[in-house]
């Protein structure tokens, strides 16, 4: 029984912290934009191909990156 004088503030406490917490963000516009981040998954990013092609390009000469030790320049004369 005397555990509950400790639990009781300290949960009221806690309570209040974490409103002050979320009437923050509300108000700091973390909220706003809740669809925006699920499209931009979608979209296509150019830039995450290129990795991609330059290890097709290593495949065809038969080089591996640890033998050519850059991995995204291929030398032509070999």
């Amino acid at each position: 029984m005397d555990i509950l004088y400790l639990l009781i503030p300290v949960s009221v406490v806690l309570v209040f912290v974490i409103g002050i917490f979320f009437w923050k963000s509300v108000r700091g516009g973390q909220f706003e934009d809740l669809e925006g981040p699920a499209y931009r998954i979608l979209m296509d990013d150019d830039r995450a191909v290129q990795p991609v092609q330059n290890a097709a390009a290593q495949a065809e000469t038969g080089r591996s990156s640890s033998q050519s030790g850059n991995a995204s320049r291929v030398d032509p004369h070999q």
